[in-house]
């Protein structure tokens, strides 16, 4: 070997101990570079489908939101109007036949007929009476006894009336009904307010009842 001929003159610097040459860690540098170069994007890349994935999520949570709001105002209602006519026809003062109740944001409107203003002021009182209801439109028209057909019924008599009436409906068939001086009482279980609430307005309507006395069981939902 000629005295300059060495690894040097050969363009490479050789370590000794196994470590590595120039050319090995400019390799292996170049690696890294290309590796931090193509990392950087898919990084960014990554972390905006994740910006956008907890966008969707915001957006479908502000969803859910506004429709539980939007059900809960109709539930509302209709649970204000359920309650209203158990109290009202709960109540003897209502007298009359044809009593209906609406509800509308929390407003409840009287319509229908009664048989005298103290009836007609009486079922005002009972619906403002009622948690929830925030005002009270009464459009109730008093028409004398007179003017319609007055019935003698018995209690058997009305307890029938109103047993025939129930049978007609899955939901009320099997309540209990009894009847009292003219006070017709329904006890047993139904599935909701707006059934229990059906089953007094309907025994309310039957001739020589004078109030009812609701004393039905809401079904609790069951849970799997």
């Amino acid at each position: 070997m000629d005295e300059w001929d060495t690894p040097v003159s050969r363009g490479s610097i050789q370590r000794t101990g196994g470590q590595p040459t120039m050319r090995s860690q400019f390799k292996t540098g170049a690696a890294l570079l290309t590796a931090v170069f193509f990392a950087v994007p898919l990084a960014a890349g990554a972390a905006d489908k994740t910006d956008k994935a907890s966008d969707k999520m915001d957006k479908a949570t502000d969803k859910v939101k506004e429709t539980t709001s939007e059900v809960k105002g109709t539930v509302s209602d209709s649970w204000l109007t359920s309650k209203t006519k158990i109290a009202l026809f709960a109540d003897d003062r209502v007298k009359g036949r044809d009593v209906r109740i609406e509800t509308v944001n929390g407003e409840v409107f009287l319509r229908g007929k009664v048989d005298s203003e103290e009836s007609k002021a009486a079922a005002a009182d009972i619906a403002k009476g009622v948690e929830g209801v925030k005002k009270v439109k009464n459009d109730l028209q008093v028409v004398a006894p007179a003017a319609r057909k007055t019935v003698e019924t018995n209690d058997k008599q009305i307890t029938k009336a109103v047993e025939t009436h129930f049978a007609k409906d899955a939901q009320l068939k099997k309540i209990d009904v009894r009847t009292d001086a003219g006070v017709v009482m329904l006890s047993g279980e139904v599935p909701n307010i707006s059934v229990s609430a059906k089953a007094s307005e309907m025994a309310h309507r039957v001739d020589g009842v004078k109030s009812v006395k609701n004393e039905l069981r809401v079904a609790q939902a069951k849970s799997n």
